[in-house]
């Protein structure tokens, strides 16, 4: 995806088909962060492949363990978000984890079939990927645009639902 917003969508989908069992801003945060990478490239003018080491599930889990001790040390002062996007129960590092290795593969996974200079399994070299149809016969654009109006449906439905 060139522009990370479109990740959003399949995670607020997938977060919310999973929200008992992910905690879902730690998802969240996962399906974009690994976009980190492009930016610096490009705001730094960097030498460097747009779509990188970050962007190889290897990459991504280094930037997935990161994150969950970030989310592990700060989420106890973003305990208010445990009842509007979770189901309620606290989450341990364990959980950070797994939100976030999900949310950073799901970000490999949407870009490789599209990026040429992706190495999703670096240290080894090509992208088994690139041009396969992972998007169910839609397209990436219109899959991503699809899965964000269903998970921003979700989310409204649990907004009101949990309202009553």
């Amino acid at each position: 995806m060139p522009f990370t917003p479109f990740h959003l969508g399949p995670a607020l989908l997938m977060g919310f088909i999973l929200l008992r069992y992910l905690d879902l801003p730690t998802f969240i945060v996962a399906s974009v962060l690994v976009d980190l990478e492009p930016l610096a490239v490009l705001v730094f003018g960097l030498p460097y492949p747009l779509h990188g080491f970050f962007h190889s599930f290897l990459g991504a889990s280094v930037a997935a363990v990161l994150l969950a001790v970030v989310v592990s040390g700060v989420r106890g002062s973003l305990g208010f978000l445990d009842g509007f996007l979770g189901p309620g129960e606290r989450r341990g590092p364990r959980g950070f984890l797994v939100a976030a290795l999900l949310g950073t593969w799901s970000h490999v996974l949407l870009d490789a079939p599209l990026y040429g200079e992706m190495r999703p399994f670096y240290p080894f070299g090509g992208n088994p990927f690139l041009g396969a149809d992972l998007y169910l016969g839609l397209g990436a654009y219109r899959f991503c645009f699809l899965s964000g109006v269903a998970g921003v449906a979700l989310f409204v439905f649990r907004y009101l639902w949990t309202r009553r």
